[in-house]
């Protein structure tokens, strides 16, 4: 059973709407999943763009938000997530503060990966991990992935 990761503020390689980024109020978009994997004992939510700074020449991965330990039992993230479900732990984002970071592309249109991981265990208390830290707690315990990615350029 694969799990599926759905919006209803954009579509698979949709724009994302201006509220969910730096040029409007930045809030994080909602997110809805189905067809957990049985034995999912927790998830994990990462946010990134790979075309960062400019997608005809990107350099770096920079990463929007981190989540892990979502308990398996909610289905999605209300627009604007300020409260998380109980249990759930935050990483670091790139600008080295936890929470949602929306985009904001310096150049081009640029695409935002919203990858939910299903993992068999609840990941140790990592403190304020980054996504590499997240990855590698990670490894042999995802049962299965969801992948929604969407795009953004700046308006100004």
């Amino acid at each position: 059973m694969s799990p599926t990761l759905t919006s209803a503020a954009f579509t698979q390689q949709g724009a994302i709407p201006t509220k969910y980024t730096c040029e409007g109020a930045d809030v994080s978009p909602p997110l809805t999943w189905t067809g957990l994997p049985p034995g999912t004992k927790s998830l994990a939510l990462v946010v990134d763009d790979p075309d960062a700074p400019d997608p005809a020449a990107p350099k770096t991965t920079w990463v929007h938000w981190v989540l892990y330990n979502l308990p398996p039992t909610v289905d999605g993230l209300p627009e604007g997530a300020s409260v998380l479900p109980p249990g759930t732990q935050q990483g670091l984002n790139d600008w080295r503060r936890t929470g949602y970071g929306g985009p904001c592309p310096p150049i081009g249109r640029h695409r935002y990966f919203h990858k939910l991981y299903a993992l068999d265990t609840v990941l140790p208390d990592l403190g304020r991990p980054t996504k590499a830290m997240i990855e590698k707690a990670m490894k042999g315990h995802i049962l299965g992935q969801a992948e929604l990615v969407g795009t953004y350029q700046k308006h100004r």
